[in-house]
């Protein structure tokens, strides 16, 4: 029986490009059928793959054939996979040519060990916790339905003016004040855009919402965690003088017009994700984030390192740079 493979890159981004060039005959010596989805043509010829064509609907092979999505990239092109296997058990694997990439498994030098253990099956699965968006306006019988991975910012619509928000958590008010936006996270985006509005950072593991207030005109507009089983809603008041918009994962957006109300309840289905690292989150975060664990007794710290924290150390020697 065939097995197929779906690659998703950055195809504008020519490490992308040199990415797929290493990583397509890998594939293909392991017996896998490569497709690709949205790569120009150009490139489609040359490395001679099939496109794989996401709508639904489309003739072809659909998304639940495939037995693994491979990412070349960053956090963002994950993105992009996490939106095409939504609904689905397919498991998605990020191979980082990107900055931070939190959500990848793999380095671009560590590429052929990566496709031997794809190839293995050698890995495990993991599933990540999405929120269910419900967007409620004015004017409309049936609500805008959305998820996210990483996270849904209600933001103002206009830069010179505050939106006028109220939070509710359980349908029980908790506040309401102006602010530039407010930041809903899962777990898995509580190292994205909420810590970059000054959220805690949450543990993969810890069930949890976190509601992140963006400039807040308000004495009490500190970050909230919220348990699995609570709502968040966030109501753009009537008095707003601007409306706002919804953007999920930095990639899909709604238009909030006042009076409207988002909706975010923990999502039944789960993202699932290949894991080829035996390292825990708290080596991904020191090492993502080159933090600088070795302080005034770093000789005890570096006695206690197993070769995984020193690989790991070699990339403290520079600050991050956020984004993909």
């Amino acid at each position: 029986m065939s097995r197929s493979v779906l690659l998703v890159t950055h195809s504008g981004r020519q490490e992308a490009i040199d990415g797929l060039r290493s990583t397509i005959p890998l594939l293909r010596n392991y017996g896998f059928a490569v497709y690709v989805v949205d790569l120009p043509s150009l490139y489609v010829e040359e490395f001679q793959v099939e496109v794989f064509n996401p709508l639904p609907g489309s003739p072809g092979i659909r998304i639940s054939d495939f037995e693994i999505v491979v990412v070349l990239g960053g956090d963002g092109t994950i993105l992009r996979a996490a939106e095409l296997v939504f609904g689905t058990d397919v498991p998605v694997v990020g191979i980082n040519l990107g900055h931070v990439g939190f959500l990848a498994e793999s380095e671009r030098d560590d590429l052929g060990e990566a496709v031997r253990r794809i190839a293995s099956r050698d890995y495990e699965v993991e599933e990540r916790r999405v929120l269910q968006v419900n967007i409620h306006r004015p004017g409309f019988t049936d609500p805008v339905r959305d998820w996210a991975l990483n996270e849904a910012a209600v933001e103002k619509a206009e830069a010179a003016k505050m939106v006028e928000v109220a939070i509710f958590v359980d349908n029980r008010p908790v506040s309401s004040f102006g602010c530039d936006a407010v930041i809903t996270s899962t777990a898995t985006g509580s190292t994205a855009h909420a810590f970059s509005a000054g959220g805690p950072v949450v543990w993969p593991d810890v069930a949890a919402k976190v509601v992140v207030p963006v400039a807040a005109h308000a004495l009490f507009a500190r970050p909230l965690v919220v348990g699995p089983n609570s709502d968040v809603m966030i109501d753009i008041m009537p008095y707003s003088a601007v409306s706002a918009l919804l953007i999920t994962d930095g990639r899909r957006q709604t238009a909030l017009p006042v009076g409207s109300r988002v909706e975010m309840k923990t999502s039944p289905t789960p993202i699932v994700f290949a894991r080829l690292s035996i390292s825990t989150f708290t080596d991904r975060l020191v090492s993502k984030f080159r933090l600088p664990v070795v302080g005034w007794r770093g000789h005890e710290v570096r006695g206690a390192m197993n070769s995984a924290d020193l690989h790991a150390r070699k990339e403290l020697t520079s600050a991050p740079e956020l984004g993909d």
